[in-house]
């Protein structure tokens, strides 16, 4: 069992930064962030395996950033040039399981989830 907290959301102005911190209670096998806007399924952001390895979404590529510091407990999500339609609830997911190799991560198969956090870009 894991539970997850995610904090550091706000509104932003267009070009904006912001970093999202989730803290979890265990290490899972595979930790995602995962967005999602009213009316739309979740969409995944980017993902890390418990061995290190790391993938961002193609859509996010190039501004978004996924790290993880396994001595605080904590998966980062930094994103930066932050653009209107970025504005969604963000979630972190974890998983017992490992994450894709090609990264390719879908929220059905997530377990657990912490409560989320809002963005706003504007």
């Amino acid at each position: 069992d894991v539970q997850l907290v995610e904090s550091g959301g706000g509104s932003v102005q267009t070009g904006g930064n912001l970093t999202l911190s989730c803290t979890y209670t265990t290490i899972p096998f595979c930790l995602g962030w995962f967005r999602q806007v009213p009316g739309k399924g979740r969409e995944s952001v980017g993902s890390t395996s418990n061995f290190g390895r790391i993938a961002v979404s193609d859509s996010v590529k190039g501004r978004f950033t996924v790290s993880h510091d396994t001595l605080k407990n904590t998966l980062y999500l930094q994103m930066n040039e932050l653009r209107p339609e970025d504005t969604a609830i963000y979630y972190c997911a974890a998983k017992f399981s490992q994450c894709p190799e090609d990264g390719g991560i879908w929220y059905g198969d997530f377990g657990y989830w912490g409560q989320g956090t809002q963005v706003t870009v504007s």
